[in-house]
């Protein structure tokens, strides 16, 4: 298995981490999460979300980690964090600003890339909760707390 940024960043901390295979031609989470028998409320997609105007410098694009059998409120999210509107990026817009493909996006490869990281709430439901390696057809199974830690990501109340 070649190692993505993502782990050689948590092997570099020396954070307990459990890489995990499924096929990689799978991009839904909720299904990823059948595939590792976990419930998917514990399997959490990375979503790229853009402020309004967003075409380079103008404000970050966000990266918000939610389970995957809940869907992002744009609507909450923006009340959250005090924006007036934001969109969802197109697939080709999130694979050509994170460099990753969609279904492996995952902020622990991103850190320091300028993207504001935030997590849902409800990952405070598990001790370990597992997010994308980098790539698809790779989770990384970890403590939410080391995943807070790394990522500087925020707590917010963003699905529905």
């Amino acid at each position: 298995m070649q190692k993505t940024i993502a782990i050689k960043l948590l092997e570099g901390k020396k954070i307990k981490h459990e890489v995990i295979a499924y096929p990689n031609h799978m991009r839904d989470a909720e299904a990823i999460a059948v595939e590792l028998g976990v419930p998917a409320g514990q399997v959490f997609k990375t979503l790229v979300v853009l402020p309004p105007g967003t075409t380079g410098r103008e404000a970050k694009p966000l990266l918000v980690m939610l389970p995957a059998d809940r869907q992002l409120s744009l609507k909450k999210l923006a009340k959250a964090i005090s924006a007036k509107k934001l969109q969802m990026a197109t697939h080709a817009e999130a694979e050509k600003m994170t460099g990753l493909q969609v279904g492996g996006i995952s902020a622990l490869a991103l850190l320091n890339r300028g993207f504001a990281i935030y997590l849902d709430e409800s990952a405070r439901n598990y001790e370990l909760i597992y997010v994308s390696a980098g790539q698809r057809g790779l989770d990384i199974k970890l403590a939410v707390a080391d995943l807070v830690k790394v990522t500087g990501a925020r707590f917010v109340d963003a699905g529905e």
